[in-house]
C-alpha cells in the first residue's frame, strides 16, 4: 500500500516538473523588459515614408530611363564610326593572266582563297529636315514629364504618410478616451455594488451598469485594434521596422486657418501642381513627334566614309594577294516620293496625341478648381466642427458631474446617470474625430495646393 502511495506521488511530481517547464519559460519571456517604443514626428515620418518608398524607387529608374532615352536622341545627331574586320575563304580558281608580245606574263586575276578585309567606316546623318531634332525635344519632354510624376508621387507619398499619421494619433487618442470612461464606470460600478450590499438600490441598477461596463470595453478593444491597424498602415508607408511601438509626437489640436481667397488658392494650385506640369511637358512632347512625322517627307543628306586594308583589296587593279589600302568620301540624298500613307497617318496620330493632351490638360485645370474648393470647404465644416465638439464636451462633462451629485442625493436615476456617461464618452469621442478630421482636411488641402 505504502509502495503504491508513493508510486503515486513520483508520477504527481513528474507531471508537475513537466508542465512547469513550458510555464517557467514563459516566465522568463514575460519578466523581458518590453521594448522601447520609437518616437517618430510626422516631419520624421515623411522623410522616412521618400527614403523607403518603393514606388518612389520604380518611378526614379523611369526618369534614369527617359534621361538615358533623350541622351540617346541627342546621340542621334552626331556621327556613326565603325570598325569593320571580316575573312571569307573561296574554293581555288584559274588564273587569268596576259603575256603581251616582248614583255613578261601578268597574272590579271590570281587564285587568291584566303580573303581578310578590314574597314574603318564613317556615317552622318547631316540634314535630317528637322526630325532629329523633333525626336529630342519629346525625349526631353517625356524626361520632364516622368521627373513631374515623381514629384507628385512625393506628394502623394506626403499625404499618404499624414494621413496615417494623424489616424495614428487619434487612435491613440480614442484610446485613451475610453480608458479614461472606463475608469469612471468601474468607479460607479464599485460605487453601486457598495449600495447593493446595503439594501439601498435594486440589483438590476447594478446589472445596467455592469453592461454599460461591459459594452465599453468591447469599445476599448475595437479601439485598440483600430490603433494597432494605423500604426501597420503607418509602418507600410515609412518602412519603419523597429520592434517596439510607433508613438507618434503630436497631439490633436485646431489646424491654424488659411486666409487666402478661394480664386487665388486656384491659381496657385494650377501653378503649383507637378501633375499640370506633367501634362504640359506630354502635350509639348506630343506636339514634338508631330514635327518629326512632318519631316519624313523631306529630304535626307549624309555624308559617308572609309577606309579600307585588305588582302586583297577589291578596288585595286588588278587583283594581288597582298594587304593594300584605299579609302572614300560620298555624299547621299534621300527623299521619299511615295511612301503608300505612311507619313500622313503618323501626322494623323501624333496630332490626335497632341489634342487628347491639351484636353486632359483643360480637364486637368475643371478638376483641381473643384478639388480646391471642396478641400477648403472640408477644412472649414471641420474647423466649425470642433467649435461645436468642444461646447458638446464642456456641457456632457457638466452635466455627468450634476447627474453624479443628484444620483448621491437620491434624486436621479441610474439610468440618467449611465446616459450621462454616454454622452460624455461620445463627445469626447467626437472631438477627437473632430481634430483629427480637420488635420486630415488641412493635409488634403496643402496637397490640392501642391504645397
Amino acid at each position: 500500500m505504502r509502495s503504491r502511495t508513493l508510486s503515486a506521488c513520483l508520477v504527481v511530481i513528474a507531471l508537475t516538473l513537466l508542465t512547469a517547464a513550458p510555464g517557467s519559460t514563459q516566465t522568463v519571456e514575460r519578466n523581458q523588459p518590453p521594448s522601447s517604443p520609437t518616437k517618430l514626428t510626422l516631419d520624421e515620418a515623411i522623410a522616412q515614408g521618400l527614403g523607403n518608398s518603393h514606388r518612389l524607387a520604380e518611378l526614379q529608374a523611369r526618369e534614369a530611363g527617359a534621361r538615358a532615352a533623350e541622351s540617346g536622341r541627342g546621340a542621334a545627331k552626331l556621327p556613326l564610326v565603325a570598325a569593320q574586320a571580316g575573312y571569307m575563304r573561296t574554293n581555288h580558281v584559274e588564273e587569268f593572266a596576259i603575256a603581251p608580245p616582248g614583255q613578261p606574263r601578268q597574272v590579271v586575276y590570281p587564285d587568291v582563297p584566303d580573303n581578310y578585309r578590314t574597314r574603318l567606316d564613317l556615317q552622318w546623318l547631316v540634314y535630317s529636315g528637322g526630325r532629329l531634332d523633333a525626336l529630342e525635344r519629346a525625349a526631353r519632354a517625356e524626361r520632364e514629364a516622368t521627373g513631374e510624376d515623381l514629384s507628385a508621387a512625393r506628394a502623394d507619398l506626403r499625404l499618404d504618410v499624414s494621413r496615417a499619421f494623424w489616424t495614428l494619433v487619434t487612435a491613440r487618442e480614442a484610446e485613451q478616451v475610453l480608458t479614461r470612461s472606463l475608469d469612471r464606470i468601474g468607479a460607479y460600478v464599485r460605487d453601486l455594488r457598495t449600495r447593493l450590499e446595503q439594501g439601498l438600490i435594486p440589483p438590476n441598477e447594478l446589472l445596467s451598469a455592469e453592461a454599460q461596463q461591459a459594452r465599453e470595453r468591447v469599445a476599448a478593444i475595437e479601439a485598440g485594434n483600430a490603433r494597432r491597424i494605423a500604426e501597420a498602415d503607418l509602418r507600410r508607408l515609412t518602412g519603419i521596422e523597429a520592434a517596439g511601438e510607433l508613438e507618434p509626437v503630436a497631439t490633436l489640436e485646431p489646424p491654424s486657418s488659411l486666409q487666402a481667397e478661394t480664386a487665388r488658392l486656384i491659381t496657385e494650385a494650377i501653378a503649383r501642381r507637378p501633375e499640370r506640369r506633367a501634362l504640359t511637358d506630354r502635350a509639348d512632347a506630343a506636339r514634338a513627334r508631330l514635327d518629326a512625322a512632318a519631316a519624313e517627307r523631306l529630304p535626307q543628306i549624309g555624308v559617308g566614309g572609309g577606309f579600307d586594308y585588305g588582302r586583297p583589296n577589291t578596288r585595286i587593279f588588278p587583283r594581288a594577294a597582298r594587304w593594300e589600302d584605299s579609302w572614300d568620301v560620298s555624299i547621299n540624298a534621300t527623299w521619299t516620293l511615295w511612301d503608300g500613307g505612311r507619313v500622313r497617318a503618323d501626322r494623323a496620330e501624333a496630332a490626335a496625341g497632341a489634342r487628347a493632351a491639351d484636353a486632359r490638360l483643360a480637364d486637368f485645370d475643371r478638376q483641381v478648381t473643384f478639388e480646391v474648393r471642396q478641400r477648403q470647404l472640408e477644412l472649414e465644416s471641420s474647423r466649425a466642427a470642433i467649435a461645436a465638439a468642444d461646447e458638446g464636451v464642456r456641457a456632457a462633462t457638466e452635466a455627468r458631474r450634476v447627474l453624479g451629485e443628484r444620483f448621491t442625493a437620491g434624486v436621479a436615476t441610474n439610468t440618467e446617470v449611465l446616459d450621462g456617461q454616454t454622452a460624455m464618452l461620445q463627445a469626447e469621442l467626437d472631438r477627437t474625430r473632430a481634430l483629427s478630421n480637420a488635420r486630415i482636411a488641412e493635409a488634403r488641402l496643402m496637397r490640392a495646393l501642391g504645397r
